[in-house]
């Protein structure tokens, strides 16, 4: 029995739910057993749409036991029925699709949204027994033969010809004499209903050019923002303290957006019309550092400019100095710094004259400068300086819901820089969204430009995400109990055996387990697989 994991998604269980299987077994992360998640479970589910809840809220701890519910009707009533023109109207109103056997399994009727979500046509099936379906491979299993045979309602998921996955519910009518006289099937189909929740997604939150918003934004190469629910507190904050001189600080992992909220609160501000300036005290050598940000006299040091050269903050002056990884900053720097946060003032390299200054400074860091401070590599009193006002900046994986404008956005933005037209399809956009981006926001933006320029179609689609991404997790370099060696090694196995193989069908034959397995283990170990055609 095909075993899934309790914080899966409705929507990735759906995708893994073996086809004509009625409940699989669902495990913590101990692998211990806690309950069974059935189909009937999950067609709940996704009725109230609910695709994100982890299937922790769907599961059921005893075995399922079969809905005895028995309909019994007369047989008239029911022919007089379907036979009417009312059927044909109420059940073509219907948005779902709904197919009608007799208690022989013969079809008697299919509405219209059956056709539109199957492209099986009326003329093809109309007087044909389920079986014969199944033998010409227009549907995968019957929900029909299984409720006529076991006279309960059952649900459970068919692929249709067309590649689509449905889940199908199908409820007997019994006669007096508790004989299944017929069989109405209702049809749901789970492509669809991934593409009404990216709609609706869509719908709820897209990228807004920020021009219209800060007039300003040109200045400072600021086009388009995007604001989530995860970050809304977050530029509320950035609107108020904004219209002061408040020393900020940014936290964040790298590429979470924080050089974004910097320019965004510089465009908000009073100083919106003068220059905006980032540097990345990582990327300059230590011992160019203190030029760069203060300049230097003419003849200061061997090498230096015959006329000197003015520094960052007096360039800055007036506007918004950005300076990225402070905590990279070197120690001996510091003190330097603290004394234009302090002062506005500060000497260049190799002259004695003090120089003013009026700059906004904007700090961040991707480190945690608390313990840096602790730790002595970094200066107690400057921390407490630049932390007048702390932004902590959540990571992309926090922020789901930004995910698809991000990628719209940067899917428009290089669309236009390559003369291209891609389009990602919603699967697409759903496989991505519950990807962890390790690199946020610039490893979205990285995968968005790869995808467009070397896809042939104009469409993108699952198989042309790259085939493999490296796990999230990083790995320990040494283990402390008997559990934590064994995961260690069972994730090292696992890795090799995709790296070698490229598929999880593939890698499952190697490693002696089932695909499915295979795959739970995967999310157990946050190792990412895109998708595969095969």
């Amino acid at each position: 029995m095909t075993k899934f994991y309790s914080d899966m998604t409705v929507e990735e269980a759906i995708s893994c739910f073996p086809i004509g299987s009625t409940e699989v077994e669902v495990l913590d992360d101990s692998e211990d057993f806690i309950g069974f998640l059935t189909i009937e479970a999950l067609s709940a589910a996704v009725q109230q749409s609910d695709l994100t809840k982890p299937i922790s809220h769907f599961i059921t701890v005893n075995a399922p036991l079969q809905n005895l519910r028995n309909y019994s009707i007369p047989y008239d009533q029911f022919q007089a029925f379907f036979e009417s023109d009312l059927c044909r109207v109420v059940f073509n109103a219907l948005y779902d699709g709904v197919y009608i056997t007799d208690g022989d399994g013969t079809t008697l009727f299919i509405n219209q949204a059956y056709q539109r979500i199957t492209g099986i046509r009326e003329e093809e099936i109309i007087g044909k027994p389920m079986s014969y379906l199944i033998e010409k491979g227009m549907i995968s299993v019957s929900a029909s033969l299984d409720s006529i045979r076991t006279k309960n309602q059952v649900t459970l998921t068919q692929r249709i010809r067309n590649g689509r996955k449905i889940i199908v519910s199908a409820t007997p009518i019994l006669s007096p004499q508790n004989e299944v006289i017929f069989v109405i099937n209702s049809v749901r189909d789970i492509t669809e209903l991934i593409r009404m929740k990216y709609t609706i997604d869509s719908q709820k939150l897209s990228f807004q050019p920020i021009s219209q918003l800060l007039p300003g934004s040109e200045q400072v190469n600021l086009q388009e923002i995007i604001i989530g629910p995860s970050t809304t507190p977050l530029f509320k904050l950035a609107d108020k303290v904004a219209k002061t001189d408040a020393k900020i600080l940014l936290q964040g992992e790298t590429g979470v957006g924080k050089s974004l909220i910097a320019k965004y609160i510089h465009a908000k501000s009073s100083r919106k019309e003068k220059i905006f300036l980032e540097l990345n005290c990582g990327a300059i050598p230590a011992n160019l550092v203190e030029s760069e940000l203060f300049g230097y006299e003419p003849g200061a040091f061997t090498g230096s400019l015959k006329n000197g050269k003015m520094g960052i903050f007096e360039k800055v002056n007036g506007g918004t100095l950005f300076l990225d990884e402070i905590g990279d900053l070197p120690l001996e720097l510091q003190v330097k710094l603290l004394k234009v946060v302090e002062e506005n003032k500060f000497m260049r390299v190799g002259s004695t004259e003090m120089k003013e200054v009026d700059v906004r400074l904007i700090t961040a860091t991707h480190r945690d400068l608390a313990t840096l401070v602790q730790e002595g590599s970094f200066r107690e009193d400057l921390y407490y300086r630049l932390n007048i006002v702390s932004f902590e900046v959540p990571p992309l994986r926090q922020r789901k819901e930004e995910t698809i404008p991000l990628l719209e956005m940067y899917l428009k933005k290089f669309n236009e820089k390559y003369n291209e037209k891609k389009k990602m399809t919603p699967e697409c956009y759903e496989w991505l969204t519950n990807y962890s981006w390790p690199g946020n926001i610039r490893e979205l933006a990285s995968l968005a430009e790869r995808l467009v320029v070397t896809t042939y179609d104009d469409t993108i689609d699952l198989p042309n995400l790259p085939s493999f991404i490296q796990p999230v997790l990083s790995r320990k370099t040494t283990t402390h109990s008997l559990k934590e060696a064994v995961s260690e090694l069972e994730r090292s196995l696992i890795l090799n055996a995709m790296k070698k193989y490229g598929t999880t069908r593939a890698a499952a034959i190697s490693l002696d387990i089932s695909q499915s397995a295979l795959v739970q283990k995967m999310k157990k170990f946050h190792i990412r697989l895109e998708n595969e055609s095969n």
